[in-house]
């Protein structure tokens, strides 16, 4: 039999089939999806200027971009979150890493959380000076120990045996949450208190979920807490169920706001359970922050950012208005930083 008319007919099979994509192969997927936020608190269109939105936005972008390019290149989730983080905490902006705020005396003590929804490992860091990135030093305890979190001088020590990129105080001090500070220490004299003073300075905190091409979420979060905080203060973000939660099988989410509640009501787990229980990830949200939340006192006290297994997106807060923002497939990044979309 001459093999040629076969061979032909194979080819002309060949020509006529789709190629497959990678993005189309089995256990991918092409939906990728990076949602973050950038703190909830008393910003306002009053209380910010033109060329500062402008340059929210842009950094908003830039984060954005730098985990759309991993997802987009068939990355993993844990990868797109600890660059999208590291981008913000090397913004003066924000309150994570170089744009934290001060403690009582004076000093940037930093914290951080990351979490694998495929596995739901976890790292976190707490109460740690001198790190530049944390959110790489939560990845490493999560990858490289065999605990969720260090903290403070033993986390630092975990740091430097990992060669974990460090930083002086310089880097880390800007005058704008320097004055913060010395807002906060006259109004706790004024009020003649050891206690901490609230400060009109609540926004900052930094997060970020991503979906891959795999279907696997990560959520991480990273801050400098409160201005003017005492006593080795923790707050929500570097605790798993908290500030942060990742799970395949019902969502991510990341918060911001006053840490205390959010670990008094397990907020982020809380988002997962009633996905879990069959709410939209929008309903579930808006359930955590404008019920639960107000409910053990937080009114007018924080957000949060999700993304469920499909790739829907919550960006839901009842401060004024949440530093956010989200980018899909088409790799075009969208951001807001006040109610309703104002400022975008």
């Amino acid at each position: 039999m001459n093999a040629r008319p076969l061979l032909f007919l194979l080819l002309s099979i060949l020509t006529v089939l789709p190629a497959t994509r990678a993005e189309d192969a089995p256990g991918r997927r092409s939906d990728v999806v990076l949602v973050i936020h950038g703190g909830a608190g008393t910003i306002s269109p009053e209380k910010i200027t033109p060329e500062k939105a402008r340059e929210y936005h842009a950094a908003l972008a830039d984060a954005l971009r730098s985990g759309w390019e991993i997802l987009a290149n068939g990355g993993a989730a844990v990868d797109a979150i600890e660059a999208t983080i590291r981008i913000m905490e090397d913004s003066p902006l924000f309150n994570a890493g170089r744009g934290a705020v001060f403690t009582s005396d004076g000093h940037n003590e930093l914290d951080a959380s990351i979490m694998d929804g495929a596995t739901r490992n976890a790292g976190a860091i707490a109460a740690v000076r001198g790190v530049r990135h944390p959110v790489t030093l939560a990845r490493a305890v999560m990858e490289h120990s065999p605990h969720v979190m260090l903290i403070g001088d033993g986390a630092r020590q975990f740091a430097l045996e990992r060669h974990i990129e460090m930083a002086d105080s310089a880097w880390f001090w800007t005058q704008r949450r320097w004055d913060a500070l010395e807002r906060a220490r006259t109004k706790e004299k004024e009020r003649d208190t050891g206690m901490l003073a609230p400060s009109g300075d609540k926004f900052g905190t930094v997060g970020a979920i991503a979906l891959d091409t795999r279907g696997n979420i990560a959520a991480g979060t990273s801050t400098g807490g409160t201005t003017n905080k005492h006593w080795g203060r923790v707050g929500d973000s570097p605790i798993i169920g908290a500030g942060t939660y990742a799970d395949n099988r019902t969502c991510g989410v990341s918060c911001t706001g006053k840490g205390e509640l959010f670990i008094r009501g397990l907020l982020a787990y809380r988002v997962s359970v009633l996905v879990e229980q069959g709410l939209s990830i929008a309903d579930a949200a808006r359930r955590v922050i404008h019920d639960e939340l107000v409910e053990l006192g937080g009114e007018d006290t924080g957000g949060l950012v999700a993304l469920d297994r499909k790739g829907n997106i919550a960006m839901d807060f009842n401060t004024a208005g949440m530093y956010r923002g989200f980018i899909r497939a088409d790799g075009s990044p969208h951001t807001f930083l006040f109610r309703d979309g104002e400022g975008e």
